[in-house]
């Protein structure tokens, strides 16, 4: 028989309750179970989107639970910019595009929290455009490119 690895993880800034508060704030949801469903979603389509180092480290900073919602999804092949992500999301959750948005500002601006400004700009960096306004970040961007 083998021992197992003893894998340590640093303590997250917050339980996934209190991420679920924070969320159900955020987006003004009434409902408890509606919250935890717009943040299960949400990181499922991110950790489609995420890759590499910067997936690990922000798996590594959100708490248990949301970490398995993001680290469970395979990334996908194709990389959707802001706006598509946005509509998949709509999509795959039967949900409006308003719907989707809505529920991605609210779960992403805590995501953001919980990244801290150094990875956030690692993760944003890695994604292709659109994703600053998800994240609740000015996009610079489109600046740029004026």
């Amino acid at each position: 028989m083998f021992d197992q690895p003893v894998i340590h993880r640093p303590a997250p800034d917050m339980t996934y309750e209190q991420m679920l508060q924070a969320v159900q704030y955020e987006g003004a949801y009434a409902d408890p179970g509606r919250t935890a469903e717009a943040v299960r979603r949400v990181l499922a389509a991110l950790g489609r989107q995420l890759t590499g180092r910067e997936r690990a480290d922000l798996a590594a900073r959100l708490p248990m639970e949301a970490a398995v919602s993001l680290t469970a999804q395979i990334p996908e092949f194709d990389r959707l910019t802001g706006w598509g992500f946005v509509k998949d999301l709509a999509a795959r959750t039967g949900t409006s595009p308003a719907t989707a948005r809505w529920d991605t500002g609210a779960v992403l601006a805590v995501v953001a929290r919980l990244a801290g400004p150094e990875l956030l700009a690692r993760i944003l960096k890695s994604l292709p455009d659109g994703y600053a306004l998800l994240f609740g970040q000015i996009d610079l961007t489109a600046a740029r490119a004026s």
